[in-house]
């Protein structure tokens, strides 16, 4: 079948797509690659993957496109339902025999309640549904397909077939990176605290943590870090490298590429000789030794999750990390040179004004280069969810408002939503509004004249990001 991966267009400067794990604008444009739909797409030969928000595609133009295809398989999230649920609608009335499927986080969760909400949806696969997709693009029956739920026509009822396992063995997965290059136009892709252009990728799925709020693991990945052998990883990243020869970093994308710190730091040493800078995630537990050898071998930044500087609410979380063991880490990081983006939720479980403001320090205290402070978002599938609609927590269904920036959606007895939704501000304030994060970024403007003119104007969409969230809550 002639196939189509769509991330559809949403609100404006949205990332609600196919790699996000907050789906929701951020503070100043950021796009991550939409790897969750170019990892099927690698599987089926002639496809086509279209990220239309980068790109700056319109619902017309992608609907112009779509209807030249025999499969089109949309990635849905729990923000972007109702105007992926009208694109699905539209394009079923120009070409009502296409067929037309959701992946994503929130269908896979919710299947039955996804396909109800969206009667023109064929099908939905759930869970990790890359040979899903490739199975019925090959001209598999969705009744026959293990990972789906659809709509049985005949009976006009919602069938469900067994889930599909894990794959193991991921070095089954082709390369992304090809379908990069095909269909995606790099320079479109921002990440405020990566080099200009980068490319992300993943090299294992899942993650041994049990954070309770945390997406792809709870929906998708599961609790077991499974992974690509580094053989395969730096292959593809020699790959990469002549496929993109501007590309100034590259970033794994897994959940915490550090799980598994002896593969972290073998593939660390095979990319050495290839001269690539590259960064990733990682938890605040990481020894000084692997950190020595990652740095050595090319690496430039960690992003974090400090979350909180409360370790009540650490532990309520689930994090398993403490708040002196972050501080440890973070020393050894100055010391070895690896530059550190933190981030910071607020308004998770037994969240107060008094944990607002130790956690405020406790950033402050870190120093570390950069950070996002998000607000805690109960994403359906997620502990996190569960827990607030058990107790009473969950104000608001929505996770973002009609501009598609990030709402307070939780609350508590002592401390109010919109209370939370204002502390995000005082936050961003409290840590940059000092002399060494200020001649931190002017240093580096100074050094670098095309990172002073990205600075500049991250500088302005920051402030137009802070005067849209005052407008949104007075």
């Amino acid at each position: 079948m002639r196939t189509l991966f769509l991330n559809p267009p949403s609100f404006d400067g949205f990332d609600g797509g196919a790699g996000s794990r907050y789906q929701a604008r951020r503070e100043v444009k950021s796009f991550w690659y939409p790897t969750w739909l170019a990892q099927p797409a690698a599987l089926i030969p002639g496809s086509k993957l279209i990220d239309a928000p980068p790109h700056g595609i319109t619902a017309e133009q992608a609907l112009a496109t779509a209807e030249h295809f025999d499969l089109v398989v949309i990635h849905t999230s729990t923000p972007s339902l109702r105007n992926d649920i009208r694109f699905v609608a539209a394009l079923k009335a120009r070409r009502p025999e296409t067929m037309v499927g959701f992946i994503g986080a929130h269908a896979a969760v919710l299947p039955e309640e996804t396909l109800r909400a969206c009667p023109s949806l064929d099908f939905v696969a759930r869970k990790e549904f890359d040979f899903t997709i490739k199975e019925i693009a090959e001209g598999r029956a969705v009744s026959e397909t293990p990972g789906v739920s659809y709509w049985d026509r005949d009976k006009n009822e919602i069938a469900h077939t067994p889930e599909r396992e894990l794959l193991m063995d991921m070095d089954q997965l082709p390369f992304v990176t090809p379908v990069y290059k095909r269909d995606l136009d790099i320079e479109k892709y921002y990440i405020g605290y990566l080099k200009h252009p980068y490319v992300s990728l993943y090299t294992g799925r899942g993650c041994f943590s049990r954070c309770i709020f945390c997406l792809w693991p709870q929906t998708i990945g599961g609790h077991r870090y499974r992974v690509r052998s580094p053989e395969h990883v730096v292959e593809e990243m020699k790959l990469a490298a002549s496929l993109f020869p501007n590309v100034r970093e590259f970033f794994f994308d897994d959940d915490t590429f550090t799980d598994n710190r002896p593969r972290a730091e073998e593939i660390a040493r095979r990319l050495k000789p290839l001269g690539l800078t590259w960064s990733c995630n990682a938890k605040a537990n990481v020894p000084y030794e692997t950190l020595k050898v990652m740095r050595e071998c090319g690496l430039r930044l960690l992003l974090v999750g400090f979350e909180s500087g409360s370790q009540e609410i650490l532990n309520n979380i689930r994090k398993g990390i403490r708040v002196d063991r972050a501080r440890e880490f973070v020393r050894n990081c100055k010391q070895l040179g690896i530059k550190i983006h933190g981030t910071f939720i607020l308004g998770l479980p037994g969240e107060t004004r008094e944990t607002m403001q130790q956690t405020m320090d406790y950033a402050r205290e870190l120093d570390v280069d950069t950070i996002q402070v998000s607000l805690a978002a109960p994403y359906p599938g997620t502990e996190l969810y569960a827990r607030a609609l058990a107790n009473g927590w969950l104000k608001q269904e929505g996770l973002v408002d009609e501009h598609g920036l990030q709402e307070a959606s939780l609350e508590y007895p002592d401390l109010s939503k919109d209370e939370i939704f204002r502390a995000v501000g005082t936050f961003y304030r409290s840590f940059y509004m000092r002399p060494r994060p200020i001649l931190r970024i002017v240093s580096e403007m100074a050094r670098d004249r095309e990172e002073a003119q990205r600075r500049l104007r991250e500088g302005a969409e920051f402030l137009r990001f802070f005067s849209e969230r005052r407008h949104a809550v007075s």
